[in-house]
């Protein structure tokens, strides 16, 4: 049983009656100003504590704002986090046709997706997170906006899953051998985004909290802060926030990249 707040219960249910009706609804800050980031964590929590009780299952967590480049775009000025579920997962292998018709307002954000094969802790480093680390893909998160025209707040973000929609990950590569190649890879790639095959956007590594290995050494510090949040666990799926800009995405178009300097396969989706 939840012994959250009445006020956590309330929003946990606006949130989730929007989500499982594909509606949206205003900001949680503009019902009560004084709502914070910790109070959208604890939100967080219930929406995912009765995810979970329906039969979800957790396998993960997604990133959001760790490029710093879109922060003045949407008035978020540092990460958010949210679970990745094995309802919004999707490995793929090659070109693929995907629904996104559950979903509203969605966007797309190239990312860095990792498979982690032991526990990440706060105060491990960049190199000790690598070590880690078993795989590294590519994918796209698809990301939406439960708040019309994605107006909102940090505190709103946490609250509605950390924004995040569903995840298609592309092939794994298997991470092994020389960790300073594999160091210097992930903090110097970069990644071209193409719509219908005209070139849309183009982002690096550095964008990403100088890059996915610094993303999840963030995440790390900010569950142990949080006493609701688990530290990364061996088994966890992490995407870690987008390369570029995120861009509206509608059926009918198909998305694809261009990786430079790092061992992964590209992406290529066409959205039904």
């Amino acid at each position: 049983m939840s012994l959250c707040s009445p006020q956590t219960r309330m929003f946990a249910d606006e949130v989730l009656a929007a989500y499982r009706s594909r509606r949206q609804i205003g900001p949680l800050t503009t019902l009560e100003p004084t709502f914070s980031v910790a109070d959208g964590e604890k939100v967080g929590h219930e929406v995912a504590r009765r995810r979970v009780a329906a039969g979800e299952r957790i396998i993960g967590r997604k990133i959001g704002f760790t490029n710093r480049t879109i922060w003045a775009e949407y008035g978020v000025y540092s990460p958010i986090w949210g679970p990745v579920y094995d309802s919004t997962f999707r490995d793929v292998d090659g070109p693929a046709t995907v629904s996104i018709a559950h979903l509203v307002e969605p966007r797309i954000e190239p990312e860095i997706v990792l498979g982690f094969k032991a526990p990440v802790t706060a105060g491990m480093d960049e190199r000790a997170i690598l070590g880690a680390v078993g795989w590294v893909a590519h994918g796209f998160e698809i990301v939406q906006s439960l708040f019309p025209g994605w107006r909102f707040q940090g505190a709103d973000c946490q609250a509605a899953f950390g924004l995040h929609g569903a995840l298609f990950c592309g092939p794994r590569t298997p991470v092994e051998g020389d960790a300073e190649a594999w160091l210097t890879a992930l903090t110097g790639f970069a990644v071209t985004l193409f719509r219908n095959d005209e070139r849309i956007d183009h982002g690096i590594a550095a964008n990403v909290l100088d890059g996915p290995l610094s993303a999840v050494r963030h995440l790390a510090g900010v569950l142990a802060a949080d006493p609701q949040a688990s530290p990364i666990a061996a088994g966890e799926i992490i995407t870690t926030g987008t390369v570029t800009r995120a861009f509206p995405i509608a059926a009918g178009e198909t998305w694809s990249t261009m990786v430079d300097g790092l061992a992964v396969q590209p992406m290529r989706l066409t959205f039904g």
